[in-house]
């Protein structure tokens, strides 16, 4: 079994699938698909964060893949270069990005698929 949700520096601040989903799904050996890293460029155009710390926050998750856009060969090499070199982030790694992002993500701004409903 296995679930594909939105998992991303500003979902951990707003209506948050890694928070409420994730333990759950890895509590019962559920193969987890992290999608939206970048929230559909949205997040990056909040000027918070930086593509790569996007996909290595997601990747640093409890994820079995994640799954990132591809509309060029810079941006494919991009997503290539930070697979082939990633390291687990520390917790104060993580709580850097988390407190770039926090102020940005508390009203789902940049989750659209969370607010539009």
């Amino acid at each position: 079994d296995s679930v594909q949700m939105p998992l991303n520096v500003m979902d951990a601040h707003f209506n948050s699938f890694g928070r409420g989903v994730l333990p759950v799904l890895a509590k019962k050996n559920i193969g987890v698909l992290g999608m939206k890293s970048m929230g559909d460029k949205s997040i990056l155009r909040s000027k918070t964060v930086s593509p790569v710390e996007c996909l290595n926050f997601t990747m640093n998750l409890p994820v079995s893949v994640c799954i990132t856009g591809c509309d060029s060969m810079e941006i494919l090499e991009q997503g290539l270069n930070v697979a082939r070199n990633f390291k687990p982030l520390t917790q104060a790694q993580v709580e850097a990005i988390l407190a770039k992002t926090e102020v940005a993500a508390a009203n789902g701004e940049y989750e659209p698929y969370k607010t539009i409903w």
